[in-house]
Formats: structure tokens, C-alpha cells, sequence
């Protein structure tokens, strides 16, 4: 056995009796990670594709441990599972502690509220052997219990505490079954259909994996969207049954309610943030822009270009619009308008605006108000999470009175993102169109095996030709998927660069804006040298070097 895997196992044991059980059934364990790096991911994904029988392994996550086997197509929680007796004690205790709560202060946080259920626990409990029929009169007294006889608290084992204790903070704190997924940070996107084992989207995959978690029956399904709707603020109900929110931890979730819409029983999906934005450093490590990208995009963001980012779903577009964040200087006003809360700026002065959607007709907050509002509120920048409706009429207003703006939208090339502006619901004029300057088109890409996420061209909008009633675009960047590289194409060629950078950094010579180019990208390819990919770390360096200039760099270039 993998001394790690030994060492893990000796202080705790559900791996150690998982592994004994492993040990039955297969000759040779899974090997052991105590956390996975990004080249962790790489190697695994690769392997995963050249040699799936050997893809086997284990790794922390939480207080607990992931069993993934890419030959089988397995992730496996490794999480006590209770027997019909230790649910009925489990549910003993909660409803204890429930009837106890009433007489307790309101939990503000979720320390308090971790607090409170320990106390409340230590009350309602008494650790000794446990597990006889001294236990059953303790229960007697509850609705709908099986057990007889009487005793006023459950005695319970060493054990059965932890246990116990695991799943009251599992079920009331945390996120309930579900809670090993929404804890473990590989994992990118999580799906359910019913009652259905729940499938996951694993960093490390590129296909969706099959998890040993999943609801007993329908009426445990429900209570969970009902529960979780009402945590966000945004309940579901049969009038209501399709809704879109945040959890508390940031991920984001649809849910489809009853069977009656979602055919095979409710249903949801959760897409995973990570609870720091990705760096745009990590990003250029990742593959995802080059340097020179990066330097480009830099330069257009401090110059308040109004920027794009479109591709499909799931192709990374809010990661790339959080990281490039980091380029604008940190003493301005940023607005946030989005419908559910994903964008997370590192500027000090943010304003984040979200809709509320919900409730009577007069007290509905849209993204079009929100972006009115905006107008109002003279920000430096304005980001908007997605566009995709008829706000956009006031996001190319406010592009239009010179507030720059950053968004987010569903288009896979320039002409799509032409028809789909000038279509239905959005009908922006054509000859507006040309007040976007830079688009970044970003899609998940396949390379050698391997699922990818690359901003595929950058696209520079020139103006609007009257003569030909177009819109004239110039690509300025090109990947290359042969080579998993990205090409300039537009040195001594960039309409933004000359006419509109260089305008605004006062050149007299327009072409020295591409000395500022390299010497920008110079500085990130430092840092990609110097590893220098935490978010706060690299808001830091930018954050000097707004402040002080060049000279504030802990490195030189």
C-alpha cells in the first residue's frame, strides 16, 4: 500500500474499512495524493485517455477522501453510510436538537451556527458504549419512532459522536448529500436527473464521471430543493418550478422542479467557482492566452477599450473575465450588473448590482434597470455578467457617453455576435456594433486527447463601412490547435493599439505603442517564470505598480 494511502488510513477510519473492502475485491490499491496540482490534473487527464486501467486513485478532500477509477468511470465518496437504525437515531437527535433550537439565540454566521449545533448536540447525547437498547427510550418520546423504552439522553460510542456530529453539521450547516461534491475543488460541474446517481465534470476528465451519491427517493429530492431555493432567496415551487441562483459558496445552480417539467423528476445542474478568481497569470500558465495576449488585453482594459468575451457554454468565459480583471487599476470605480453574482473585481471601489426577478411585477429589479442605474452612478468601468437581452441597448448607451465596458456573451465568431446583437431580443442598430472595440472568443477545445479552454482569436472592430453596410473587423490573434500557440497577427497592424491606445498614452511615433506592448509582456512572462500565479499575490504587483510604477516590481525584466 501507498505510504500515504497507510498513513491516511490510521487516523481514519471510513478509508481504513473502505480500503480493507478495496483490498477483497482488487489486487492492487489506488495510489494517493494528499492534494492534486495543476500538473497532477495534466498527467491524470492524459493517462486517463492513454491508460485508464492504471488511472486509480485517492485523494483528500475536506475531512474526507475521493475514490476516482477512470477505467470504470467511477467517483466514489468515501463517507460512512448509515444503516436503517443509525438513520433513525440521526434523525432522533435532530429532531432533539430542533426542539431545543427555539430557546437559542439567531445564528448570524456559520460558525454561530456550527456553535450552536454543537452545543445543542452535547445536550441531547451521552457517549458510552451506545449502540444497545439503553438508547430506545430516549427515542420514544419522538414522533414516528420505532424504538420503545425510556432514558432521557441517546447513549452513543466514540465513534458514532464523530459520526453523528458529521452528518448534523452535514445536513443543517452544510449542503446535505451533496456536500462531499460542492467541497471538492477538482470538480467543475455537477448534475442530477431524479433520483438518478449524480454525475460530475472532474478537472481531471473529459468525460462526466458516475458518483456513488444520489437521493433515496423523490420526496427527499424535493425537500432538498425546496431547502436549498429558500437558502438562496429564491424558492421553487409548482408556480415556480425553473430557477437560477447562487449558493452560498459561490457555485451556480439551475433547478428544474417536479416531474411534471423535468420528466425523469427534478433535476439539477451546479456550476463550480472557485472561491478565488483565477489569476490572469494562471491563466497564461493554463494555456488559455499567451503572454502577449495578456499584454495585449492589458493595455486595452487601462485604456477603457469597451471588451468582449464570447464562446459557448462551459467554455470559460467568466474565469478569463474575473482574471483579466486584475489589469485595470485598482483605484477605480467598477459596476456590476449580472443576474446571478459570479464576477468578483479586486478593485476596493466595487458597487455589485444583481437582479431580483422574483415577487410582484412592480418590485422586479432587471438588468436593464440595474444598467440605467449605472448611467447614473459615473463609474470608471461597468461589468456586466452576460448579455443577452434587451439591456444590451443600454450597455452600448453607456459605451456610447465614453464608460468602458467589459461583458460577457453568447457568440462563437464576429458575425455571429453581429446577428445575434442586431437580431431578436437585443436589436442593437447595426451602425452601433463598431463602439465594441475588442472581442475575445473563448471555446473548450479538444488537443491530444485533452479537454482545453483557449480564447481561439482576438478580433479588433475597425468601424462601421457605410458604403458596404457592414462591420469591418482585423484579427489581431490567432491559436494555433497544431501547436497550442497563439500568433500576433497584428503588429504594425492594430487598429486599437494605434488609433486608440497609442492616441491616449500621447505618442507622437503611434508604432511606439508596440514597444509598450513588449515590455508589458515581458513583465507577465516574468512572472509566469517566477511562478507567480496566486490571485492576491499578482493584485498585489499590479496594485504597486499602478501606484508607484515600474520600479515597485520585486523582479527584473
Amino acid at each position: 500500500m501507498d505510504d500515504g494511502l497507510t498513513k491516511a488510513a490510521a487516523g481514519n477510519p471510513n478509508l481504513k474499512d473502505y480500503i480493507d473492502e478495496l483490498s477483497k475485491t482488487t489486487g492492487k490499491l489506488p495510489r494517493y495524493y494528499e492534494a492534486l496540482s495543476v500538473k497532477d490534473l495534466n498527467d491524470l487527464r492524459k493517462e486517463s485517455v492513454t491508460d485508464p486501467k492504471s488511472c486509480n486513485f485517492i485523494y483528500k478532500c475536506g475531512s474526507g477522501y475521493i475514490h476516482i477509477n477512470a477505467h470504470k468511470n467511477s467517483y466514489t465518496s468515501i463517507e460512512k453510510q448509515l444503516n436503517d437504525y443509525e438513520k433513525d437515531r440521526l434523525r432522533a437527535i435532530k429532531e432533539a436538537i430542533l426542539d431545543k433550537a427555539s430557546n437559542e439565540e439567531s445564528s448570524e454566521t456559520k460558525e454561530d451556527l456550527e456553535r450552536i449545533l454543537g452545543k445543542l448536540f452535547d445536550q441531547v447525547v451521552d457517549v458510552g458504549s451506545g449502540g444497545d437498547n439503553n438508547n430506545l427510550a430516549f427515542l420514544k418520546k419522538l414522533p414516528g419512532s420505532k424504538f420503545l423504552t425510556g432514558g432521557d439522553k441517546l447513549k452513543i460510542s466514540a465513534r458514532e459522536y464523530d459520526l453523528f456530529k458529521y452528518y448534523i453539521n452535514r445536513d443543517i450547516v452544510g449542503f446535505g448529500t451533496i456536500e462531499p461534491l460542492i467541497l471538492d475543488p477538482y470538480i467543475e460541474d455537477i448534475h442530477l436527473v431524479g433520483t438518478s446517481k449524480i454525475r460530475v465534470s472532474h478537472k481531471a476528465f473529459q468525460y462526466a464521471l458516475e458518483t456513488n451519491i444520489c437521493f433515496e427517493d423523490e420526496i427527499a429530492l424535493n425537500e432538498f430543493f425546496i431547502s436549498m431555493s429558500e437558502r438562496m432567496g429564491r424558492p421553487v415551487s409548482a408556480s415556480k418550478p425553473i430557477v437560477d441562483g447562487t449558493l452560498p459558496d459561490g457555485s451556480r445552480i439551475n433547478m428544474i422542479y417536479s416531474n411534471e417539467i423535468s420528466a425523469r423528476g427534478s433535476s439539477f445542474t451546479i456550476r463550480k467557482f472557485a472561491a478565488e478568481p483565477i489569476s490572469p497569470i494562471q491563466l497564461v500558465k493554463f494555456g488559455t492566452f499567451s503572454t502577449e495576449v495578456a499584454a495585449y488585453i492589458w493595455l486595452c482594459l487601462e485604456n477603457k477599450q469597451n471588451v468582449m468575451i464570447c464562446g459557448e457554454t462551459a467554455s470559460g468565459k467568466t474565469s478569463t473575465l474575473n482574471g483579466i480583471l486584475v489589469f485595470i487599476d485598482h483605484r477605480g470605480k467598477i459596476y456590476s450588473v449580472e443576474d446571478t453574482p459570479e464576477v468578483k473585481p479586486c478593485q476596493r471601489s466595487w458597487q455589485r448590482c444583481v437582479t431580483r426577478e422574483s415577487g410582484p411585477e412592480e418590485a422586479r429589479v432587471m438588468m436593464f434597470d440595474l444598467l440605467r442605474a449605472a448611467l447614473r452612478s459615473r463609474p470608471d468601468y461597468i461589468v456586466i455578467g452576460e448579455i443577452r437581452g434587451e439591456e444590451a441597448r443600454v450597455a452600448f448607451q453607456c459605451m456610447q457617453t465614453g464608460i468602458p465596458v467589459i461583458a460577457t456573451f453568447h457568440a462563437s465568431t464576429s458575425s455571429k455576435f453581429i446577428q445575434r446583437m442586431t437580431g431578436q431580443p437585443v436589436n442593437i442598430p447595426l451602425s452601433f456594433i463598431d463602439n465594441v472595440n475588442v472581442i475575445l472568443f473563448q471555446s473548450a477545445v479538444n488537443v491530444h486527447g485533452r479537454q482545453l479552454r483557449r480564447i481561439t482569436h482576438v478580433e479588433e472592430f475597425v468601424g462601421y463601412n457605410r458604403e458596404v453596410g457592414g462591420i469591418m473587423t482585423r484579427v489581431v490573434f490567432k491559436w494555433d490547435p497544431a501547436r497550442d500557440r497563439h500568433f500576433f497577427r497584428g503588429m504594425n497592424n492594430s487598429h486599437i493599439l494605434e488609433n486608440r491606445v497609442a492616441a491616449e498614452h500621447g505618442y507622437v511615433d503611434k508604432k511606439d505603442i508596440y514597444k509598450e506592448l513588449k515590455k508589458r509582456e515581458r513583465i507577465i512572462q516574468k512572472m509566469v517564470e517566477l511562478n507567480i500565479v496566486g490571485y492576491k499575490e499578482v493584485v498585489k504587483i499590479f496594485n504597486d505598480y499602478y501606484e508607484k510604477g515600474p520600479e515597485s516590481l520585486p523582479f527584473t525584466y
